[in-house]
């Protein structure tokens, strides 16, 4: 039989507390006692029985029952009742499991002992069937629902953790160009316009470039959209490796025009910045034979920066870095315009 414990804890958990099997382990070294219950139990829906007589194994049989509830005598052979219960809930498989004490004689000081020692009920034994029978449902049913609220909490908290996966993925694809893996043109706007915002709120400086890879319609038409595309992909790891702050942002512009946003960066650093590109660019060495900047691919850049101020717009800082980007290009290519 599969016990109640580990449908439950692997997340089967669709039945009610009452149609679940109770599983009842009576530790008690007396024969009489055990067939006494066993009796009592014998037609009851839904409940099933073990049996234990040697304390020494009480603790084993426990753990490997599963019980909904187990019915302690407080005096055994070899051992004293009271320290097989705190066995029990020294155990991570019993810890909550429903505990019984059944005591030869009702005492104020025994009883208290038992709810010290982590007992949930104490009864006189033999015990009015009727009664034994009401609190071993009770007591099981209780330990199943907190069972199966466990595991709803666990199936619902996985079902977060992997809807927020999926609305990860989700946003990661959605802001993602396809082809170089960086940030996509929509993501780049999104962006900008919110580091504009903070710039020009807290009064700082905003840099912008942007870069273009020289020639790129002629290495097409040379090397193949294949080889082209993976120009594209390497100069996009290029610009991503070139990022040195987290705020920094590298993104695929459009076409074979790449963009880095520089928050909190005079046009000093975007000048050194874009002059790094150019030269790790340049010594990747990838062959351009039908370039007259280079023998080897390269790129061209246009470096701007301002200052937010209330009337001005995003778009001003785009325009000032396409025009030094072309300034860049007219000059021979292969260099950063930043003034």
């Amino acid at each position: 039989m599969i016990s109640v414990h580990t449908d439950i804890q692997n997340g089967s958990a669709a039945l009610s507390a009452d149609e679940y099997k109770i599983m009842v382990l009576l530790v008690d070294d007396q024969a009489m006692v055990g067939e006494a219950i066993r009796r009592a139990l014998l037609n009851e829906k839904n409940i099933d029985f073990h049996f234990c007589t040697n304390a020494e194994e009480a603790l084993a049989v426990a753990e490997r029952t599963r019980p909904t509830v187990i019915l302690q005598d407080l005096v055994m052979p070899g051992a004293d009742g009271l320290t097989l219960v705190r066995q029990y809930r020294a155990s991570p498989v019993l810890v909550d499991v429903p505990i019984i004490v059944l005591s030869s004689k009702e005492d104020a000081t025994v009883k208290r002992d038992a709810f010290t020692s982590g007992a949930n009920d104490y009864m006189v034994k033999l015990p009015d069937i009727i009664e034994l029978v009401a609190r071993i449902r009770y007591h099981s049913r209780s330990y199943i629902n907190v069972l199966q609220r466990d595991a709803a909490y666990r199936a619902l908290r996985e079902s977060q953790q992997q809807l927020q996966k999926s609305n990860f993925e989700l946003q990661r694809l959605t802001n993602t160009d396809g082809l170089t893996g960086i940030a996509n043109r929509r993501y780049f706007d999104d962006y900008l316009n919110a580091e504009w915002k903070r710039a020009r709120r807290e009064k700082l400086e905003l840099s912008l470039l942007l870069i273009d890879v020289d020639f790129f319609k002629l290495y097409n038409d040379n090397y193949g959209h294949v080889a082209g595309d993976a120009v594209l992909k390497r100069v996009a790891q290029v610009l991503d490796g070139s990022v040195m702050r987290p705020a920094d942002l590298s993104a695929r512009f459009g076409g074979e025009e790449f963009a880095m946003i520089l928050p909190r960066t005079d046009i000093a650093g975007a000048h050194g910045i874009g002059a790094k590109i150019c030269d790790l660019i340049q010594a990747q060495q990838l062959p351009h034979a039908r370039s007259t900047a280079s023998q080897w691919l390269t790129v061209s850049v246009g470096a701007a920066c301002v200052v937010p101020g209330d009337e001005q717009d995003v778009k001003e800082l785009i325009e000032m870095a396409d025009q030094r980007l072309y300034q860049a290009k007219q000059q021979g290519r292969n260099r950063v315009v930043w003034q």
